[in-house]
């Protein structure tokens, strides 16, 4: 794919790195979960079961975003962790995060507005499961979207490949499974920013997406899980907006 892109999108990239409003930082990462609940909900959270190590490292990171730490400092394994739960975690958190953010555009998403699921007029992406679909096949982005949606949800509740307990081993295939993972949540990002932001800041949520997305960002820059080729669609945005 050309990497290239024309003065519109390079000046819609601009608006949306600049758009976001003048509100201290820990006031958008606290108000993300409440500010979007209000919102519609495209499907039930996916939570820690109580008193395992998962939901303490949650709850950690949890408040290490409410203090107003640097988002680069906040993504840091803290020391004496494991690596495959610090994963585990943050990728479910994304899910649910990124599920909730498409939520309050998905009634603007549809087969008439988005017959493809595309990233501006440079990227398409087709579906593939391996079952269903076994060669990659374009789909109206709504479909795409409640597929991927479908497919994290069913590998974050299998037990074999996130276990819950921690006298069950992570597989060794699970790092690579958090990178396709974060790999297509991330293309969700891509097109509600390319085709949906008017209807995100319609809803004043520009400051708790571009802070989700920060996040985001930085977590995979951190641990290397996602490559340059994959990030291109929002290369231009994230050069602007991931500056701190």
């Amino acid at each position: 794919m050309s990497c290239m892109y024309d003065a519109e999108e390079v000046n819609h990239f601009r608006k949306i790195a600049t758009s976001q409003r003048k509100i201290p930082k820990i006031m958008a990462l606290n108000g993300f979960l409440e500010f979007f609940q209000r919102e519609k909900t495209f499907r039930p959270r996916k939570k820690f079961a109580q008193g395992t190590i998962r939901y303490s490292l949650h709850k950690q990171a949890h408040a290490s975003l409410q203090s107003g730490i640097n988002l680069r400092d906040v993504v840091r394994l803290p020391p004496g962790e494991n690596m495959n739960d610090w994963l585990a975690v943050h990728v479910v958190d994304f899910f649910n995060r990124i599920n909730l953010i498409y939520g309050t555009v998905s009634e603007y998403c549809n087969e008439t507005t988005c017959p493809t699921m595309s990233g501006g007029s440079k990227y398409e992406y087709l579906w593939a499961d391996g079952d269903v679909f076994k060669k990659p096949t374009q789909l109206p982005a709504p479909r795409y979207v409640a597929l991927l949606m479908d497919w994290v949800e069913n590998q974050i509740n299998n037990e074999t490949l996130f276990p819950v307990s921690t006298d069950v081993p992570f597989p060794k295939s699970f790092p690579s499974l958090c990178k396709k993972i974060l790999a297509r949540l991330f293309r969700v990002f891509v097109h509600v920013y390319i085709h949906h932001f008017d209807r995100i800041v319609s809803i004043g949520a520009e400051a708790h997406v571009n802070t989700c997305y920060k996040h985001f960002y930085y977590f995979i820059q951190e641990f290397d899980l996602m490559s340059g080729k994959e990030l291109e669609p929002l290369a231009v945005m994230t050069a602007q907006m991931c500056k701190d």
